[in-house]
């Protein structure tokens, strides 16, 4: 019940402020970006990953977690939801953390190849296998984070995916979920699949936030130009002095 309040008064806030992006909106705001505004997918995928373990460090410290040291999961998929938790192992790292990364899907893209090599120039582990039960990631790990699928997702989930999801939905420690839990529909949401206790959404909430109930949401991504705000009528929050990520109420 507790939890359902809870959604229905973060859903309340998020339609008076701003309307969440549709998938067709999310997809243009992020072509604008490119084409109009020269940003590279590089640059984004950075600015994204490291808002991400921004909002991860302010709402999960070190000091937090009852493992020591305080250990990650992260989860990439194979698009740019991945490259973004790359990244995101990345500066966790630099923050502390002790990140271990499962990435099963790898494209054969100079980005991502790039960014696997600087996770492991800085020996954060790749694990070849996913762990099998969910008690497993609960004893090893104090956090997960989702990076597998984001706002282009469409369709049925594919295997190794639809297993490793179906793990995540039974474990008991936190996850933190990059722009939308993995296997939602973008504008409708899952009320039976994954129900993360963290979304961090970039550039702007899309609709499936409306259906979210987790304890912490995030705005992330400090870099969408003020002309394409007032074009797609975003009504971003002010973001706090130099944070490059806000917490929503």
């Amino acid at each position: 019940a507790a939890k359902t309040s809870r959604s229905i008064t973060h859903a309340r806030w998020l339609m008076s402020f701003a309307s969440p992006l549709s998938q067709e909106e999310a997809q243009a705001i992020d072509q604008e970006l490119f084409t109009e505004y020269k940003f590279s997918v590089d640059q984004l995928t950075e600015l994204a990953g490291l808002s991400c373990a921004t909002a991860i460090a302010k709402a999960y410290p070190p000091s937090s977690f009852t493992k020591s040291p305080p250990t990650v999961l992260i989860v990439c998929g194979p698009g740019n939801n991945g490259g973004d938790g790359l990244v995101c192992a990345r500066h966790l790292k630099m923050f502390g953390y002790e990140p271990s990364v499962h990435y099963p899907k790898r494209p054969g893209k100079a980005l991502f190849e790039g960014l696997t090599t600087q996770c492991q120039k800085m020996d954060i582990p790749f694990l070849s296998e996913f762990p099998s039960e969910a008690m497993l990631i609960d004893e090893l790990y104090g956090l997960v984070v989702d990076a597998i699928f984001g706002f282009s997702f469409k369709g049925a989930v594919r295997e190794p995916f639809g297993n490793i999801l179906r793990t995540l939905e039974q474990v008991t420690v936190p996850i933190a979920s990059i722009d939308i839990p993995s296997g939602w529909d973008v504008e409708k949401g899952s009320p039976d699949g994954l129900q993360p206790d963290m979304l961090i959404s970039l550039t702007a909430p899309k609709k499936a936030a409306l259906h979210f109930a987790g304890r912490y949401h995030f705005l992330g991504g400090r870099f969408v130009p003020l002309a394409l705000q007032q074009k797609y009528s975003l009504n971003l929050p002010p973001y706090p002095e130099t944070d490059c990520v806000l917490q929503l109420p």
